[in-house]
């Protein structure tokens, strides 16, 4: 009876110890593929509930923004808008301002854009997914709707 429980328990030992390094050998696989998830709000108070975000060099991110404001879309819409590196945002926000009819995204410069949302109403949500930019540095995040840029509306995606 006493062989049979030293058996049982080394068959067991074993059995655990390869349930052990499988779960080893398929943690790195799944941490080098982790997406990059960045969930703001955007509220009738002109402000993201998120500022500064931090991914790597060409990782996968998936952007969830939701309005959470109150007020309808044709006085407080937002939308999550990154920038190319070394763009004035300033003069991207006064042409967005012309650009109603394209959620106030301007055609003139769709080059400037890197990802964006669309421009979202009282309680709606939007997602996209893009690579982060492969050069590492900060890349400005603004929404575009008139005056909200200029209320604070902005933040930087830090690529390292």
């Amino acid at each position: 009876m006493k062989s049979k429980i030293i058996i049982s328990s080394l068959l067991c030992g074993l059995f655990l110890a390869g349930c052990g390094k499988k779960e080893e050998a398929a943690a790195p696989a799944a941490s080098a593929s982790a997406v990059a998830t960045l969930e703001l709000t955007a509220n009738d108070s002109m402000k993201f509930s998120v500022t500064s975000f931090e991914v790597r060099a060409g990782q996968e991110v998936h952007v969830i923004l939701t309005n959470i404001g109150n007020m309808p879309l044709a006085a407080m819409g937002h939308n999550w808008i990154l920038l190319a590196k070394g763009t004035d945002p300033k003069a991207f926000v006064d042409a967005a301002m012309n650009a109603a009819a394209t959620g106030y995204v301007p055609a003139a410069m769709a080059d400037k854009v890197l990802a964006h949302t669309k421009l979202l109403g009282p309680k709606q949500s939007d997602e996209i997914v893009f690579k982060a930019p492969a050069v590492p540095g900060e890349y400005t995040f603004i929404c575009s709707f008139p005056a909200h840029f200029l209320a604070g509306m902005q933040g930087v995606l830090v690529v390292k």
